[in-house]
């Protein structure tokens, strides 16, 4: 372990903040000048690598959510009125167009005209609506962003809370029966519990608590984070488990190493928005060891392989854009665990390949990733998953942090 140099880290980090300022205004630029859906409302549903527009493509619940969330942030941490008139762009076409009037809850996502197309209710997708409204309320003190928000929450809980087992169901019918079929997307397993929607409702949950320090909702916070401890994380390799049965038998032997490191500080910050402190005693160690097990899915240039399937000996060479901005945010959260010096240089590193490999210097924003031979992949640069979440919270996050750390070093 290389202990931290407090003059020499600042020198670095203070550079890493500029650069993200920047990235962090190109990426939201992005999005304001290609995404802007003017003849329907709200935004495009589909741009390519070449920011062709797809105008008829289906628009997601979760990407209007984090753009919700990503540009009310941003205010937030800037004041930009820019960034707060796109936030209220996304808030108003989810009123309108995403919550379930009738039933509750959001639908999963609506054709390009804003009409309901796929109306299950996505567990997954109703956490993120959580996480954009209350973000939106902490920026304009919105009671009707507020009210959803809880709203959504009362739903999740009535409606998907395993009050047997615990955790919480993957997905209902458009009217909160059982359904066949409840995965998020086509590689998903076809499982009651994953560790990507409860990592993503402990999200939501968390955020609302900001706004809404209610004691049950507390306690449903406390009971995500052990469920963490006791089911999902591996107790041997300290990775993330991905899928159960409702009784929480293991029916997944994939790593998911973005998840690995996403978890090790998104858990964490739920546990110091609760301020429970036995709880975070036990939580900030573990994030280290998670963080430590995702260094495993590292590749020499800096960038992070994006998963193991543990019973086809099989590794995934392709590194997606956000593994490698939530690892940005993990590995530097790991250094202000433990001071070693060797985590800052990791996050350091995932930023580098970033610029090196994922900026698309020509046609703005991140590309989807890139195989093992470092060619960029054919995917989405907007679509159903690709948002300005991953990236704009990375830069958004770290920037919070540095400044934070350097007062620190500063007023020693």
């Amino acid at each position: 372990m290389r202990k931290t140099n407090d003059i020499s880290s600042l020198s670095l980090i203070k550079k890493y903040k500029i650069e993200l300022e920047s990235e962090l205004h190109n990426i939201l630029g992005y999005w304001q000048k290609n995404t802007i859906d003017k003849e329907f409302g709200g935004f495009y549903g589909k741009l390519d690598n070449d920011n062709k527009i797809f105008k008829q493509a289906s628009k997601g619940s979760v990407l209007n959510s984090r753009i919700l969330w990503t540009f009310s942030a941003a205010y937030n941490l800037s004041r930009n009125e820019d960034y707060l008139h796109i936030a209220e762009r996304a808030f108003q076409y989810i009123v309108a167009h995403f919550i379930d009037k009738k039933n509750g809850g959001v639908f999963w996502s609506v054709d390009y005209e804003g009409k309901p197309l796929d109306t299950k209710k996505q567990i997954y997708a109703l956490s993120f609506a959580i996480y954009g409204l209350t973000e939106f309320y902490l920026a304009t003190k919105s009671e009707t962003a507020k009210t959803l928000a809880i709203e959504l929450y009362h739903l999740i809980v009535a409606h998907s809370h395993d009050k047997i087992n615990g955790g919480y169901i993957e997905a209902l019918t458009v009217d909160w029966k059982e359904i066949n079929d409840l995965r998020l997307s086509d590689k998903d397993a076809n499982e009651k519990k994953s560790m990507n929607t409860h990592l993503h409702v402990l999200e939501g949950f968390a955020n609302l608590y900001r706004i809404w320090p209610d004691e049950n909702l507390e306690e449903r916070i406390k009971e995500l984070i052990y469920i963490f401890l006791n089911h999902i994380i591996d107790k041997k390799a300290n990775h993330l488990i991905l899928f159960f049965d409702d009784e929480w038998k293991v029916k997944s032997n994939i790593v998911s190493y973005g998840h690995d490191i996403e978890a090790a500080w998104l858990i964490q910050e739920a546990a110091e928005v609760i301020a429970d402190q036995e709880i975070l005693k036990k939580i900030k160690l573990v994030s280290v060891q998670i963080a430590e097990a995702a260094t495993e899915g590292l590749n020499k240039d800096g960038g992070l392989w994006y998963e193991f399937d543990g019973d086809k000996n099989h590794l995934v060479k392709e590194k997606h854009w956000w593994p490698q901005a939530e690892a940005m945010i993990g590995f530097f959260n790991a250094w202000q665990m433990t001071g070693d010096e060797d985590y800052l240089q990791k996050s350091l590193n995932s930023w580098g390949f970033v610029k090196l490999h994922i900026l698309d210097t020509k046609n703005g924003e991140w590309f989807w990733g890139v195989d093992e031979n470092g060619e960029v992949m054919d995917e989405d640069k907007v679509g159903l998953w690709k948002c300005p979440y991953h990236n704009g919270r990375a830069c958004l996050e770290l920037i919070k942090r540095i400044k934070l750390t350097e007062s620190i070093v500063v007023n020693k």
